[in-house]
Formats: structure tokens, sequence, C-alpha cells
């Protein structure tokens, strides 16, 4: 097995680091550049399965994007170690003919996925949804030892993301990004600082 390559560069723009792991060499060649140019720092490129869990090991990126078919490991299973761990977000890419896997990737943890051919204004709200899906979990999780905990909680913060979203025209990931910065402002919880944008009390 060849070793997996790998890119590091100074990052720009917004410093995200990505791990793309996709056999076909022309749509790995074409993402790489539509993130470059979007300001995200590729630092693991590879077309195995096997080799993305590795690269992400090894470089804990921001983010993953995985294909769903690979060589060596499957996107799904590769997704699985990468969520079960908490070592990146997940964005998952499946062919038009593959959507019935979806429910699956969900099972294996994946927030967000994006189905080819697609095109490149598709690819950076994908990537957003991933990146503030995986950073609610992980801030979920710090915050809730318990499952039952982390859903309740969950259930209010997705309340309060979709008041601001619809009332004030917010992104999901910036919805995400206020109420976490309230939370922390206050030294309260995610779950207080949400009933405080449900309750009307707590505004951008």
């Amino acid at each position: 097995m060849t070793a997996p390559e790998s890119i590091q560069s100074e990052p720009t723009g917004t410093g995200v680091r990505v791990v793309i792991a996709e056999d076909e060499a022309i749509i790995r060649l074409d993402l790489k550049e539509i993130l470059e140019e979007e300001g995200y720092q590729v630092v693991g490129e590879t077309g195995r399965g096997d080799e993305a869990v590795d690269l992400v090991r090894q470089h804990r990126p921001d983010l993953a994007i995985l294909d769903i078919k690979m060589p060596g490991k499957d996107g799904l299973e590769a997704a699985r170690e990468i969520t079960s761990e908490r070592l990146a977000g997940v964005l998952i890419l499946t062919a038009f003919s593959q959507r019935n896997l979806i429910e699956d990737a969900r099972d294996a943890g994946v927030v967000s996925y994006l189905v080819k051919p697609f095109q490149k204004a598709e690819l950076v709200p994908a990537l957003e949804v991933a990146l503030a899906r995986h950073a609610e979990i992980r801030a979920l999780e710090d915050e809730n030892r318990s499952l039952a905990e982390q859903l309740e909680t969950r259930r209010f913060l997705d309340r309060a993301k979709g008041k601001l979203m619809d009332d004030f025209d917010m992104k999901e990931n910036d919805a995400f990004g206020f109420i976490r910065s309230a939370a922390m402002r206050q030294r309260i919880t995610l779950r207080a600082a949400s009933e405080q944008v449900l309750e009307g009390a707590l505004l951008p």
C-alpha cells in the first residue's frame, strides 16, 4: 500500500483544516482547488478510505470529506471511526444513485452530505453545516455527560437556532456561534442560552 499523500501549507482565509478522501482523482483535484480558493487549508488527501482515517488521526483536521465508495475502507466505515473518536466533522460525498445510503451515513454519525455531481456553490454551505454540527456535538458532550441531557439540550438548541435563522436571516453556524458565545459570556449552559433566545430575552 502506498503512503497517503499529505499536503501542508500556511493557513489562509478561514484557516479551516480539511482532509479529502475521494478515489476519483479529477474530483479530488477539483475539491482541493475549490477549497483552497475559498480559504480552506487542505492538509491531506487520498483515494483510499483506510488512509483517510490515518490522515485524520495524524493531522487532526476540522473536517474530513469522504466519498462513500473507496477502496481499502468505504466512506461510511471511515466515518464511523472518525466520528466515534470525535476526530473531525464529516461531509460525505455520494452519487445520486446512492441516496439510499444517506440513512446509513446518519447512523455513522455523518451530519452533512453532498450529492455528486455538485456545484461549487453547494459545497461551502455543506461544509459549514458539517463544521457547525461537529462543533455542536462536542459542545453538547462537554456540557452534558448523559445522552438524555444531550438530547434535551439539542432540542432547545435546534429550536433557538431555527428562531435566529428565521427572524434574523442567520446561517446555522452563525446562529450556533451566537448562542455559544452568549453562554460563555454569561457563564451559563447552552440550554439556558437557548431558552433565552426562545423567550426573546437574548437577541443579536
